[in-house]
């Protein structure tokens, strides 16, 4: 389950961007009708979105749906956007589970293809909210099919805040924790250019004046605050993490006690009765509201079709909510599911729709800059220098 290099990964994705992501083009024609299978469907997905068992054997999508269509599912891992587009720029997959960070670069970059939702039986299931979200709907066109949804934590050691600590403070400045020790060392942070939106979105409750309105679209004074905040926590960190099960280590071998996070680790943390909770502080969250996607050059995509359909059962939705700690993108998995049970939706999150700042990639022409945002080329080459201690 290892991914891309930081540096391989990140510095790809700033050469396909160049300046700016560049203007749709006009969407090519979706698949007229699903032809027999080729045996065979290649998922590029995020850390536990693919499971068939081998964790825990009550969670298992797989196994169920290659018995059903002879479609063989492999899983490509990857920790953050940016390896998910070096990847699918790479060619050779079939999907691609992509957060709003990821998907629009891919249709810009013509990587991705148009679905026929009308070969897909269960889209009238998928919530609303969702069916035409504008990180996967261009012109009226529908890049792929929503999964799941949900906030990005703050995950912390219960031995050492024996009450949720209230902001984000406890990993972006540097002080004495709970049980008076310093935060040096024990903090991490995520290692991803859209991390810089974690610290806008911090600097809005903190930094009222800078009059930051939203974290992906930032003018340039508001960007540098950003960095000098961000600068500022690199003193601090332990590791910037985008294996989650590196940060699971961490937690339990490290010595770590905060970080930004996802449900998932914590869901594993606990499962292995460590001392661990998770929180979403006063300041709010990023989150991610993710789509599986078809490649424009898919091999299989009469098996990747299958997939799109069988992604969005009532079981696998639950299934995958209760592992994942996401919210279902049907909303029929919410009751009657032994995993996830009739309150799992809410206790994951599923009224804070509204209050989740979902990623998406900033672009340089936005809604709230009359002179324009700093764009995301910006935010790639700006976060290796911090990363790298400049």
């Amino acid at each position: 389950m290892r991914s891309l290099s930081r540096s391989t990964a990140i510095l790809a994705v700033a050469a396909i961007l160049g300046p700016s992501v560049v203007p749709f083009a006009a969407a090519q024609e979706p698949l007229k009708e699903i032809g027999p299978g080729e045996g065979e469907v290649s998922i590029v997905a995020w850390p536990g979105y693919i499971e068939r068992g081998e964790t825990d054997k009550a969670y298992d999508w797989v196994t169920g749906f290659e018995a059903e269509t002879g479609c063989k599912v492999t899983v490509k891992t990857a920790g953050t956007s940016d390896e998910m587009v070096a990847l699918m720029n790479e060619g050779g997959f079939d999907l691609v589970t992509a957060s709003g960070d990821a998907s629009l670069r891919l249709i810009a970059g013509k990587t991705v293809q148009p679905i026929n939702t009308a070969l897909i039986p269960s889209w009238d299931k998928v919530d609303d909210r969702l069916k035409s979200a504008p990180w996967h709907t261009v012109n009226g066109a529908h890049y792929g099919v929503p999964y799941q949804w949900g906030s990005n934590v703050l995950m912390y050691s219960t031995d050492v805040f024996k009450t949720p600590p209230t902001s984000w403070n406890v990993v972006f400045e540097a002080m004495d924790l709970p049980d008076g020790k310093p935060n040096k060392g024990r903090v991490q942070a995520f290692d991803g250019p859209i991390y810089i939106a974690d610290a806008a979105l911090y600097l809005m409750t903190h930094k009222p004046e800078l009059g930051i309105k939203d974290p992906y679209e930032l003018n340039a004074d508001q960007y540098k605050a950003a960095l000098e905040l961000l600068r500022a926590q690199r003193q601090i960190v332990h590791r910037y993490w985008h294996d989650a099960f590196i940060q699971i280590d961490d937690f339990t071998n490290e010595g770590v006690v905060a970080s930004s996070s996802w449900p998932f680790q914590v869901n594993i943390l606990k499962s292995q009765q460590k001392p661990i909770a998770s929180t979403v502080p006063e300041e709010g969250a990023t989150g991610w509201a993710d789509t599986t996607m078809l490649h424009a050059d898919a091999p299989h995509p009469n098996c990747a079709y299958k997939w799109m359909e069988h992604s969005l059962s009532a079981k696998l939705q639950g299934d995958l909510a209760a592992w994942f700690g996401s919210v279902p993108a049907n909303l029929e998995a919410c009751k009657g599911n032994e995993l996830l049970g009739d309150e799992g939706c809410t206790i994951n999150g599923l009224e804070n729709f509204d209050r989740i700042r979902f990623w998406r990639t900033p672009v340089a022409k936005c809604e709230t800059q009359a002179d324009g945002c700093v764009p995301y080329y910006k935010w790639v080459t700006d976060y290796i220098a911090i990363l790298g201690g400049r």
